[in-house]
């Protein structure tokens, strides 16, 4: 071994090692939404119970079927599953490094890693918590790991292998069909030389792509959930898709970038120098279309339906990482003729580290002091994360396993919690609260769920993010409840009154106590007395 590739593994090694020490201190933040809803999904899988059919959501079942390896192997924890987001982030370190030394030189490759590594970590991308996103980040950059050797050899099974992993990356989340159009027009830029050659590599691309999805609807035909899952993931989330207005879309980037840029602007002015060399360098000029075309596959996949939610950055860093390598490459080339030593490597370095060591130390309290209660309400301030892990465990102490429970609300971690199965499908409300063309029905045919399974207890979530109501909203779920409350005795009140401050009411003090914060949760129980007129009704 070589002993520059001997100290570009070894640079690796130490920022893959960092990475994995900063999480391990991380493990046990409290689950927020969209991990509650995969892993509930995933205890779902583990019993045997298929997507789509006792919950319902417009996500992909890959992330459903990675959090049930995750919960089998790690435990059914929040620390179970960020020691997944632990593995898997050290994994897409090390494939960020082979995809950039594969097109560049080691340098390159060394700070694409460490670019990636501080990236990941960024409290503003909430890459504490086990996105969706961050799985699909794997098979795509094995994709691109791939690709450019089946150029190189010709070989269809190889284009085949690298289109199922674009495929795969696909079955996880719908927006990373973006880098399945960026790998297509990889194969018909980089083979001009035959067009059948190349014709017959795009069709294998895209062959090898469909057979991820094609076995998800084989499974779900054989489960006898493919209605909705079709419904789910095609019909409604189509709709959520296209429901983002332009001039909106453009208010919510102007948001997200507010957000995320004063703690990593200078990572993005590196890779804006980086993206500039392939105009003005022609050793970078000479690498081909890889990374211009990766950037806007990202930029695509992290555009999708308009919302610019923080996490969905994470498909961008990649391609940012990559760029910062690819700039801070081009800066040592040009001043490799300068005498003075200190200038030839001292301006590289510089250029290497301040920024990454800058994003680090913006969040240093985050990454490196606060506990994981404190974490969680410095991202996520006064949602009931924190909570939900003592409701649920109230849940769960007062049920036997075979007791339905239901959460009015969209706070799917409490099911993960509780360890119960919920009497309704509709684990999120914010598809009830939509002004799209099933909106009274999804109430509807929640309500009827509820009703039908009668469920020992019910948490309402008084809580404006858990709904995200609307001024044209239907609101015939809440007059409902209004009414169907009646049946149960409220036996627990929680009550966020600042981010630092919860009051936890139980028992008979329940009954008669009254929330004066704007966020609260009621949990009720079933009264054995309605439950007696309800069966004899049956």
């Amino acid at each position: 071994m070589s002993l520059r590739r001997a100290w570009a593994l070894g640079v690796l090694a130490l920022v893959g090692l960092a990475t994995a020490g900063i999480r391990l201190r991380l493990l046990d933040i409290p689950l927020d939404r969209d991990e509650g809803e995969y892993a509930y999904f995933g205890q779902l899988l583990l019993r045997g119970i298929p997507p789509y059919a006792q919950a319902y959501n417009f996500k992909m079942p890959g992330i459903y079927a990675v959090y049930a390896l995750i919960l089998a192997a790690f435990g059914q924890t929040p620390a179970g599953i960020h020691l997944g987001l632990l593995v898997v982030n050290v994994v897409t370190i090390a494939l960020v490094f082979l995809v950039a030394r594969r097109h560049f030189d080691a340098r390159v490759a060394v700070v694409a890693a460490a670019a990636f590594a501080a990236l990941s970590l960024s409290p503003r991308l909430l890459s504490t918590a086990a996105y969706a996103e961050h799985f699909v980040l794997p098979p795509v950059l094995a994709g691109l790991l791939i690709l450019p050797r089946a150029i190189d050899r010709r070989r269809m099974a190889t284009y085949l292998g690298s289109g199922a992993l674009f495929g795969t990356a696909f079955v996880v989340k719908q927006s990373a069909g973006a880098f399945l159009l960026f790998a297509v027009l990889y194969v018909l830029l980089g083979m001009r030389d035959d067009t059948r050659l190349r014709l017959a590599a795009s069709a294998a691309l895209v062959a090898g792509a469909l057979a991820p999805f094609a076995a998800v609807c084989l499974l779900m035909l054989l489960a006898g959930t493919f209605p909705n899952f079709w419904f789910w993931t095609f019909t409604y989330a189509s709709k959520y898709a296209t429901a983002m207005p332009l001039a909106r879309g453009v208010l919510n980037l102007d948001s997200a970038l507010r957000r995320i840029l004063p703690a990593s602007y200078l990572v993005v002015v590196l890779a804006c120098l980086g993206l500039s060399t392939f105009l003005w360098d022609r050793e970078t000029r000479s690498r081909g279309l890889l990374v211009p075309l990766l950037l806007g596959a990202s930029l695509l996949a992290t555009s999708a339906g308009l919302y610019f939610r923080p996490q969905y950055f994470v498909l961008l860093l990649p391609a940012l990482a990559i760029l910062t390598g690819v700039a801070v490459d081009a800066v040592a080339r040009r001043l490799a003729s300068v005498r003075a030593r200190a200038l030839r490597y001292g301006i590289p370095i510089v250029l290497a580290t301040v920024p990454l060591l800058h994003l680090v130390y913006l969040e240093r309290t985050i990454l490196f002091t606060d506990t994981p209660h404190e974490v969680s309400r410095a991202i996520y301030g006064s949602n009931p994360f924190p909570e939900s892990v003592e409701i649920g465990r109230y849940i769960r102490e007062h049920t036997t396993p075979g007791e339905r429970i239901a959460v009015v609300g969209s706070e799917p971690q409490i099911y993960f919690y509780a360890r119960r199965l919920a009497a309704t499908g509709y684990v999120y409300t914010y598809a009830l609260m939509e002004p799209q063309p099933y909106a009274a029905a999804m109430q509807h045919q929640m309500i009827r769920e509820i009703e039908a399974l009668d469920p020992r207890f019910i948490v309402f979530a008084s809580v404006w993010t858990s709904w995200l109501i609307r001024p044209d909203s239907d609101l015939t779920v809440f007059r409902w409840f209004g009414d169907y409350q009646k049946k149960f005795e409220k036996v627990g009140v929680v009550e966020i009154i600042s981010p630092q401050r919860t009051t936890y009411v139980w028992g008979r003090d329940a009954a008669a106590y009254t929330p004066r914060a704007d966020a609260w949760l009621a949990i009720y129980e079933r009264r054995p007395t309605a439950h007696a007129v309800d069966t004899r009704g049956h």
